[in-house]
């Protein structure tokens, strides 16, 4: 009898020590991916970005988003949503080159620099003039990179002449109610990005 205790009391020991070991090994890969993800910056979402976008301009940020569009000249530009398709940024590829088409209709998680464009009379004025020299990047209302911009930007208009027409207005309105003569469009230049599964 005392020998069958013995020899449970030593299977239990053995036991004991082989599920000691393999919980070790499961912590340690826990713990492992617990540092890889707090390592991972926070991912701003689209909607966010754009709220705090005046107070995060030239400064590195991580942002998610569904991607809506890839411009088709290279895919040096994507566009991502938010809450819904007034919620939009553009990400421009910089350094990187071009994105990955896969890109379209997938999670993707971007980590760059929020640059922001100003719109005001200067800019107006001389996209006025190269149109009517015919020196400026022609674009049709029916590409589709245009039409993504367009829609990042909220832009109504269909031609030049009411594209510049709406912009005019949206300074008006928005000089009569902050006292900033120009409007802020904000991008972010990547610098990394990565499809989510």
């Amino acid at each position: 009898m005392k020998h069958i205790l013995l020899r449970a009391l030593a299977v239990a020991l053995a036991c004991g020590a082989c599920a000691s070991v393999s919980c070790g090994g499961n912590a340690s890969t826990k713990a492992k991916t617990r540092q890889t993800e707090a390592a991972r910056p926070a991912a701003l979402e689209i909607d966010e970005l754009l709220a705090s976008a005046d107070s995060l301009a030239g400064k590195t940020v991580t942002i998610e988003g569904v991607c809506t569009h890839t411009c088709r000249h290279g895919a040096r530009k994507i566009f991502l949503m938010g809450s819904d398709d007034t919620q939009t940024v553009r990400v421009e590829s910089g350094e990187l080159g071009s994105f990955d088409p896969q890109c379209v209709n997938r999670i993707v998680r971007v980590t760059g620099t929020l640059d922001e464009q100003r719109v005001d009379e200067a800019y107006l004025t001389a996209w006025e003039e190269q149109t009517k020299a015919q020196t400026g990047e022609r674009h049709g209302t029916t590409e589709a990179g245009c039409d993504a911009e367009k829609a990042a930007r909220q832009e109504t208009g269909a031609t030049v002449a009411e594209r510049i027409a709406d912009f005019r207005a949206k300074i008006a309105a928005r000089k009569a109610a902050e006292g900033k003569d120009y409007l802020s469009f904000y991008y972010v230049t990547a610098t990394s990005y990565e499809i989510e599964q």
